[in-house]
């Protein structure tokens, strides 16, 4: 593909397919020592408060803590803090 005197590519629409990008996406270009990445960033697809809404519902009540508090949880999961004194 040629670069345009404004410095755009045109992205080959199976590579646009497989990563799914599309008007709105956010990509990027990352240089390493091979060359260069295209990263896609954002999708460009907006989430609405109602996406939110239902699935929150969807996934409420799905995750089980075993009876343990949220705080016994994070501790449970996270080892305990170093950074306190005793409790």
């Amino acid at each position: 593909m040629r670069v345009t005197e404004k410095g755009q590519v045109t992205i080959p629409k199976d590579i646009r397919d497989r990563l799914n990008v599309g008007p709105g996406s956010e990509v990027d270009f990352i240089a390493d020592d091979k060359g260069a990445r295209l990263v896609v960033v954002a999708d460009g697809r907006s989430v609405s408060e109602d996406d939110v809404e239902t699935w929150l519902k969807s996934v409420s009540g799905t995750f089980d803590t075993g009876g343990m508090t949220a705080d016994e949880y994070i501790e449970w999961l996270r080892g305990p803090r170093d950074d306190l004194g005793p409790r």
